[in-house]
């Protein structure tokens, strides 16, 4: 009983420690031990094979452009399906349904295509359906469900170039998680960056207000899917082991039972008689722009890890904050806004805090990885 305890609070500690893709940042960590077994008997060996700065820098530069690239993308994609005055389709889940969907297709090609393709050439896992496995990712599934879907309805309900306050709170939910979940507390810096998003947005939606665009329910479904974003970290954990660790098989299930469930909410939101009386059901243009923020909303997944894997969780995070910054720059100049000073002072709060936050928990990370070894040198020395 102890065992499975320590099992659940360990998993808990890694999905609220701080990493915005916990998911990816395990399997990064992986690949370090590997790479450590694989070069720990070679002295001198990694360096040898490591590339040349130049190279490094490079990669490193293309990798972070195409993150920046495919995130502000799909969000602008969105946005213009959700609540484009030429579009005018009120039928949310089922954009949301339609993504999904575009994801399962993409995971089910790429599986057959690896199994057709010479051995390295393509490093994809096989995928089949299974019921078992299905059932066991459903926890997570819902929780995916509700993050997507909040996702898009606070994106529907304000700007682009407020989306990224809207939905801030992120962070601020993992302490608060980790703290009722774990019983853990949380250092005062952190607990201050926590405090400066806070802050950060509540002057947000006060001026928003004084511009007259603000939106309670974009408000409400940013708040929902900053809390979904932090519990789906913590089921993600739970659930990684039944797909054999993954990512690939676990894109998938959560997928597929999403569509499954999509549907059932199309019935009770009544969508099914909005798509009927859509005037551009038939158009090229429009399924080619549902197509293709579905392949953009895989995408993500994908670049997300690449940028991980050449840089670290901790870089990911900071380039995850720079690119909200640009992302609202463009948004306010795409269309033509006028912000206050208030109004911008509220976006580098929150930019501001998260990347503080993500500052002081790597310190935090560091500090607790060097800790033992003076004390294993003390234990030595009392030894002798």
């Amino acid at each position: 009983m102890n065992r499975v305890q320590l099992k659940r609070s360990a998993i808990l500690k890694m999905a609220l420690g701080g990493a915005s893709e916990p998911l990816l940042q395990q399997q990064e960590e992986e690949e370090e031990e590997d790479g450590e077994e694989g070069g720990g008997g070679g002295g001198g060996g990694s360096s040898s094979s490591e590339p040349p700065f130049l190279f490094r820098a490079i990669r490193i530069a293309m990798v972070v452009s195409l993150y920046w690239f495919v995130s502000i993308t799909m969000v602008f994609l969105n946005k213009y399906l959700l609540s484009s005055p030429s579009l005018r389709l009120e039928a949310p889940v089922f954009i949301t349904f339609y993504q999904c969907l575009v994801s399962v297709v993409i995971c089910k090609l790429l599986s057959l295509l690896a199994s057709c393709c010479p051995p390295g050439y393509l490093d994809f896992p096989s995928i089949r359906m299974d019921l078992k496995v299905s059932r066991s990712v459903l926890p997570l599934s819902l929780v995916f469900i509700g993050m997507i879907t909040f996702n898009n309805m606070c994106l529907k309900f304000v700007g682009v170039a407020f989306y990224n306050v809207g939905r801030s709170l992120t962070t601020v939910f993992n302490v608060l998680l980790s703290y009722l979940l774990l019983k853990q507390t949380t250092s005062l810096y952190a607990l201050l960056s926590c405090g400066i998003i806070i802050g950060g947005f509540w002057l947000g939606i006060d001026q928003e207000g004084a511009e007259g665009t603000l939106s309670w329910a974009g408000i409400i479904f940013g708040v929902l899917a900053s809390l979904c974003v932090s519990l789906n970290a913590i089921y993600t954990k739970k659930v990684l082991p039944v797909v054999d660790s993954s990512i690939w098989r676990l894109t998938f299930y959560n997928n597929i039972n999403a569509c499954v469930l999509f549907l059932f909410l199309l019935l009770f939101t009544n969508e099914f008689s909005t798509l009927y009386h859509f005037d551009k059901l038939g158009s090229i243009h429009f399924w080619g722009m549902m197509t293709l923020s579905g392949v953009f909303g895989f995408a993500i997944g994908y670049v997300t890890g690449l940028q991980i894997k050449y840089t670290s969780p901790l870089t990911h995070n900071v380039s995850g904050t720079a690119k909200a910054c640009a992302q609202t720059v463009l948004a306010v100049c795409y269309y033509e806004e006028i912000k206050s000073f208030l109004w911008w002072t509220s976006n580098m709060m929150v930019l501001g805090g998260s990347f503080a936050y993500t500052w002081v928990k790597g310190l935090e990370m560091k500090k607790v990885q060097v800790e033992p070894l003076p004390k294993a040198n003390e234990k030595n020395d009392t030894m002798v």
